[in-house]
């Protein structure tokens, strides 16, 4: 039988890198733009040729820009994220729609091809995700006929944690350091592990550096002994543009002293893979990490069941909150409004919220139904959405419904 799929692809407004894996795989493989050659770094851009319906991608579409013979639209991903339009040789065309055919066009790679059939799950790594993240992979998915439930967001940093400790013990016995310079800025990020807790509890200390202009190799020396002081590392990686060419001469004889130093762009997108597969439970994975995306509250309700008042969980504090919603059925008893209960994972205490049905229709007790639905909408907040369905041909539904946004801030 056919292993399932894990594509993994690093997206942002410059450049998407794509990586596959299975299984059977020792380790993801990053697909190249020239056969033979690790050009990994696709540029986000699409271009649609004067005059016909042609399009082309990446360093094509940058090339027929050049030549004038096609039109170029930059800022891709962006303009999808916005739900904007785009109005090409007097046409209008929805950017998502065209991040989709930019999507078609990767697809179409060597290595790739009918790939999406035989997908076990498309993890899309990008520098943050956000709602309008969310809403415009799931446009994307359901565009190339992808399942939803097959799509996972994951942002670089929790990338970076995965990539890292999914290489040899020996690159994590001490710390781990990683350099992004793909935009401006520089920007550290530095990998702790508890190893007196089980599962091991892993910390991740990001750091913007802002801007190197000047001397880069002197002020690049200068973030290294910021990010790592005194501490030991057993390996560090260096990811993007920023670090091409030669001049990392005194930053670099810094870095390799007592540790390994690995450059390349394709981390993130490899990292992609390794999550799509540890967070399916196909990977011994001994670290827990609550990152930016994971929810950082419980919340539930008392209801009582056989004559026994218990809590329920709507939404469980760990699970990205992106990937997760709650929901119940339950029957209303006393006055018209629901208690919730609000937890943060690292506190026994819990604070309440009690949410008014405003103008719900009087009836007999015990002869209203409503639906919850919790759908978180950050990592800190939750929407709650109440239904009222009536209680069949006795109390025939208002269609009324209410709104609230609970957080923990």
């Amino acid at each position: 039988m056919n292993e399932g799929i894990y594509l993994g692809i690093d997206i942002s407004s410059r450049y998407t890198v794509l990586s596959i894996y299975n299984l059977n795989m020792a380790e993801p493989t990053t697909i190249s733009t020239v056969v033979g050659e690790e050009n990994y770094s696709i540029p986000t851009v699409l271009a649609k040729r004067l005059g016909m319906t042609q399009w082309f991608f990446g360093d094509e579409a940058l090339r027929m820009g050049r030549l004038k013979e096609a039109i170029i639209v930059d800022e891709l991903f962006n303009l999808a994220l916005r739900d904007g339009n785009v109005v090409i040789d007097s046409e209008n065309f929805v950017a998502r729609d065209l991040l989709v055919i930019y999507f078609k066009k990767l697809f179409s790679l060597s290595g790739t091809l009918s790939v999406i059939d035989n997908i076990e799950k498309l993890i899309l790594c990008v520098p943050q995700v956000t709602l309008e993240v969310m809403e415009t992979s799931n446009y994307i998915a359901s565009k190339l006929g992808i399942d939803q439930n097959k799509v996972m967001l994951i942002d670089r940093n929790e990338c970076f944690y995965y990539y890292a400790l999914s290489q040899k013990p020996e690159l994590f016995l001490y710390n781990v350091a990683l350099f992004d310079y793909s935009g401006s800025n520089m920007v550290s990020c530095t990998l702790n592990r508890n190893q007196t807790t089980r599962p091991q509890l892993v910390t991740l200390d990001v750091i913007n550096h802002g801007e190197i202009t000047e001397n880069k190799d002197e002020e690049f020396d200068q973030v290294i002994t910021t990010a790592m002081g005194n501490n030991l590392f057993s390996s560090v990686y260096l990811v993007g543009d920023g670090f091409d060419g030669e001049w990392m001469k005194v930053s670099l004889s810094h870095l390799c002293k007592g540790r390994k130093v690995f450059l390349g762009k394709n981390l993130y997108s490899k990292g992609a893979c390794y999550a799509g597969v540890i967070k399916e439970g196909k990977k011994d994975w001994p670290f827990i990490y609550i990152g930016d995306n994971d929810l950082k509250l419980n919340l539930s309700i008392k209801i009582l069941e056989n004559n026994t008042m218990k809590f329920f969980t709507l939404i469980d504090a760990g699970q990205s909150w992106y990937d997760v919603k709650g929901e119940c059925e339950v029957i209303l008893d006393g006055e018209p409004e629901i208690e919730f209960y609000i937890q943060r994972p690292e506190s026994r205490e819990a604070h309440t919220e009690l949410l008014e049905l405003t103008d719900l229709p009087k009836r007999e007790n015990r002869t209203t139904r409503l639906r919850i639905e919790a759908r978180p909408v950050s990592d800190v907040a939750v929407s709650i959405t109440i239904f009222d369905l009536g209680f069949g041909e006795i109390s025939p539904s208002s269609g009324k419904s209410w709104e609230h946004i609970i957080s923990t801030k």
